[in-house]
Formats: C-alpha cells, sequence, structure tokens
C-alpha cells in the first residue's frame, strides 16, 4: 500500500502512474517468460488455453494480495463462455487502500494492460465499489475507457483524497489528490 500511495500523491499523471504499475508487474517476470508466453501460448485456440491458464495461476497465486477468489467462468463477446474468469470476494487491496483512484490507477488500468501488452492476453477486470469485490475476464477485451463504467465512479466516502479534498473545499483538482483520471 505504501507504494500505490507514493505513486498515487507524487504528483504524477494517471497515465504515468498507470505505466509505473506496468512496470512493477514486468519486474515479477523473467522477462523472456513473458516473450515466450505471447509468442507461443498465446495464439493457441484464439488465446482460449492462455487466458484459462492465467485464470488458474492467478487464483492460486495471488490470494496473499486480492484475497479468496476462485476460478469461474465469463461469456466472451461472440458469446462463447470460456473458464477463465477470476472471481474475488473481497478485494483485499481495495479494502486496505479504501481509494478508487488507487484501485483503477495501479491496480485496473495497469494489470490489463500488462497482460494484454505483454502475456497478449485480454483482460477486463470489474471492479464492484461497494461490496469490494472484483471480476477478472481473461479472453475478455476491456471497453474503451469512456465507457468503462468503473471509471465513471465517484470517489469512494470513505476515500482519505475525498476527504480531504472536501475539507479544501472545491479549488483542487482531482488529480491534485489521487482521484482517478484517466
Amino acid at each position: 500500500m505504501d507504494v500505490a500511495n507514493r505513486l498515487m500523491v507524487k504528483g504524477k499523471s494517471a497515465l504515468e502512474t498507470e505505466q509505473a504499475a506496468v512496470r512493477v508487474l514486468q519486474s515479477l517476470f523473467p522477462p523472456l517468460l513473458l516473450v515466450l508466453y505471447k509468442a507461443l501460448l498465446a495464439p493457441i485456440g484464439n488465446g482460449q488455453l492462455a487466458a484459462m491458464m492465467l485464470a488458474r495461476a492467478t487464483a492460486l497465486s495471488c490470494q496473499w494480495l486480492m484475497g479468496t477468489c476462485s476460478v469461474n467462468s465469463v461469456t466472451l463477446p461472440d458469446g462463447k463462455s470460456w473458464s477463465s474468469g477470476v472471481f474475488v470476494e473481497k478485494c483485499k487491496y481495495l479494502e486496505e487502500s479504501k481509494c478508487l483512484g488507487i484501485c483503477i490507477n495501479t491496480c485496473k488500468l495497469p494489470t490489463q494492460t500488462f497482460f494484454k501488452d505483454h502475456m497478449g492476453v485480454d483482460l477486463y477486470m470489474e471492479p464492484n465499489f461497494e461490496d469490494y469485490s472484483c471480476q477478472f475476464n481473461f479472453g475478455v477485451p476491456p471497453p474503451p475507457l469512456d465507457i468503462d463504467k468503473a471509471l465513471k465512479e465517484p470517489c469512494l466516502d470513505i476515500c482519505t483524497n475525498a476527504r480531504r479534498r472536501r475539507e479544501l473545499g472545491k479549488n483542487s483538482s482531482p488529480d491534485e489528490l489521487g482521484c482517478p483520471q484517466v
């Protein structure tokens, strides 16, 4: 959380924050593994094998960060169903940060970008800011930013950045306070 908070309050733009978070994700993998995964596994069966493998690996390896999660089925744009989803019951990352901007700019957008650009697999993440659950949809492309529901949500009432903005009045811009701007 310290790293995420530092990324958000350094005064960087949302894009710079996202790019920094993608670099962090890249650093977790040996570079050759990412290249090989994208080149050899991602193309198999229109990405189905890669998407299903990533769902299982995510559910197994990321519970320390996200909390209890399980693999589920997702519906693709063509109507097919793949067992390539991960449902996070209550995201510890969002619950701990209490900040929609941290969720969007240091998790959702960078993670979607990382899997697409570096592993060759589409990912659409759907955080639920009411119950802190999150649905990962591997194999499903995210919608354009201007229609992504998560990016239209207001700051969470419990967000320290939102509270600080209310205290300072409307003179501060959301960017200055770490709120989601894309």
